[in-house]
C-alpha cells in the first residue's frame, strides 16, 4: 500500500495541520558576573533567568526589526487571568 494521495505526489493534497514547534535548547556560556546580574534582574521582574534572557533577545530583535513574523509571544506560565465577574444585571464589562 502506498502513502501517496490518489492524485499522486503533490497532486493537490492538503498539507497536514502545522504542529507547534518545540522550543530549542541552547547551551550558553556566560561570564559568572553577567549571569549573576541577569539572575538578579530576572528576580526583580519575577522571571526565571532563562525567561529574562529570552525577553531581552526578543526585545533586541524587535528593536532591530529582525523579529520574525511567525514568532509568537513568549510562553505564558502560571495561573490564567481571572474571568470578569458578572455585573448586577448578569452582564460582564
Amino acid at each position: 500500500m502506498s502513502d501517496e494521495s490518489p492524485e499522486g505526489p503533490g497532486g493537490g493534497a492538503r498539507r497536514p495541520a502545522r504542529r507547534p514547534q518545540q522550543r530549542k535548547q541552547v547551551l550558553l556560556r556566560l561570564d559568572p558576573l553577567i549571569h549573576d546580574a541577569l539572575a538578579r534582574w530576572a528576580g526583580d521582574e519575577l522571571r526565571s533567568t532563562n525567561a529574562q534572557i529570552e525577553f531581552l533577545l526578543r526585545k533586541a530583535l524587535a528593536d532591530a526589526g529582525r523579529l520574525p513574523r511567525g514568532a509568537g509571544g513568549p510562553v505564558r506560565r502560571g495561573r490564567p487571568p481571572k474571568a470578569p465577574e458578572p455585573g448586577p444585571d448578569g452582564a460582564t464589562d
